[in-house]
């Protein structure tokens, strides 16, 4: 067994200071019971804690350590930048480097701008939206979460489906009544939705790859449904990559699935683990933004150097080794989603594994998993005893049946044979 004293202590002392002892919800281990280990470093593949115990990192700061912790092209970038200073509150290059390196991955976001978190991102593109359109609701999906913004925690996933509620407390029902959430992966409800609010809907939002109800990707067809609806009915497409973003391939799922979005969301890997977010897209749209139109939307840690030095190395490394770095992630992602599953069906328990290169998710039951009430269906208390048998066996997961799971290039055979073990033996407790 694991010592976990000074995890202890730490977690002690924080619950006197954060909500729940906790600085964002999901780590608190409140669905997946145990105490959670407090990080003191991190290197490669592997999280340390403050009590010197080693873990396989597989949910990688959520998904950003696309190129391992510590990387050390991006820990050379931020200690050049920190140099100069950590902030300024006004233009710098950096930005710019950015910006051509996103835009050389997505050619259709024509432009953007740079904000400090996904939820930013988000939030912002909606306000373009129904600034474009005139109108004010808007459709996402049951499952998807694309930040912590009020009218978007309708039916979210995340920590929102972790935690087993429906919203959250502190939104006024007259917010979350100009948010319609439909079941993903369902054509019908989106027309149907068009169909009672004519004139009315600013904009679909949704994960195209749903990360944060557990991995979930779309049927044949329905993304390409959905532009066409959106078109049809003077309503925008945002598409959320958030989480997707230079994971599921150098321009996301953008270019995997062949997209025309209006707008689109990043966040994650661009800030090379700093804080980090934009939202961008066709011309007409964003040129609504101020200081050139009348969409209010601001921030004085926009751009900030240290992030931009973090994201100009990291995508500037993933463009110049695209064609090594995706097909080593598709193969390392393939190899331990598949050969744990492979250990459940020989233990005899029922495991669904969905995946879309590298993020996965396994679901514990028989069924297919297409949408979040599927999801929700999952053996959570399953899940929970796996999740505790794989940290004491050194192995952290993501603590929750409903997030995604992600590697980064710093996965090798090594860790691929550690996992499969621990799983081995996960499973057989299980059915001892």
């Amino acid at each position: 067994m694991a010592v976990h004293e000074r995890s202890r202590q730490l977690q002690q002392r924080a619950e006197k200071l954060f909500p729940g002892g906790v600085n964002s919800p999901v780590r608190g281990f409140r669905s997946v019971g145990g105490e959670p280990p407090f990080v003191a470093r991190a290197e490669g593949a592997y999280l340390y804690d403050a009590d010197g115990n080693r873990y396989i990192d597989y949910f990688g700061s959520w998904g950003p350590m696309i190129l391992g912790h510590a990387f050390p092209p991006v820990v050379e970038a931020i200690e050049r930048a920190a140099r100069n200073s950590a902030s300024f509150g006004a233009s710098t290059g950096a930005e710019g480097d950015l910006g051509e390196l996103v835009q050389a991955c997505y050619p259709g976001i024509e432009k953007m701008r740079f904000v400090s978190s996904g939820t930013e991102a988000t939030m912002s593109a909606i306000r373009v939206a129904r600034a474009a359109t005139g109108r004010k609701r808007i459709i996402k999906f049951e499952g998807c979460y694309h930040g912590h913004s009020d009218g978007l925690l309708v039916k979210a996933g995340s920590g929102v489906a972790t935690l087993g509620i429906p919203g959250s407390a502190g939104v006024p029902e007259e917010v979350a009544s100009l948010t319609l959430a439909l079941p993903f992966n369902d054509l019908d409800a989106v027309v149907e939705a068009f169909e009672q609010y004519p004139g009315e809907i600013a904009a679909v939002i949704l994960e195209p790859v749903v990360g944060n109800a557990g991995c979930i990707p779309p049927g044949e067809g329905y993304l390409d449904g959905l532009r066409k609806l959106t078109s049809r009915h003077g309503a925008l497409f945002i598409v959320d990559e958030v989480m997707t973003g230079f994971r599921l391939a150098l321009g996301g799922v953008i270019e995997l699935y062949g997209i025309d979005a209006d707008l689109v969301t990043l966040g994650k890997i661009i800030g090379g683990g700093l804080p980090c977010g934009l939202f961008g897209g066709k011309r007409e749209f964003m040129d609504l933004l101020a200081p050139l139109g009348p969409v209010y939307q601001a921030g004085t840690l926009s751009g900030n150097p240290l992030a931009m030095a973090a994201g100009i190395a990291t995508v500037g490394y993933l463009r110049e080794h695209a064609v090594e770095v995706y097909p080593k992630l598709e193969e390392t992602s393939k190899a331990v989603a598949e050969g744990v599953a492979a250990e459940a069906a020989n233990a005899g328990i029922a495991i669904m594994t969905n995946r879309v290169g590298a993020m996965w998710t396994w679901f514990f039951g028989d069924s297919a998993v297409t949408n979040y009430s599927e999801a929700a269906r999952s053996d959570t208390a399953a899940f929970a005893a796996f999740h505790r048998s794989m940290l004491e066996s050194g192995v952290w997961l993501p603590p929750s049946q409903f997030e995604a799971a992600f590697l980064g290039t710093a996965h090798g055979q090594v860790e691929i044979e550690a996992t499969i073990a621990a799983a081995r033996a996960a499973f057989a407790a299980v059915t001892a």
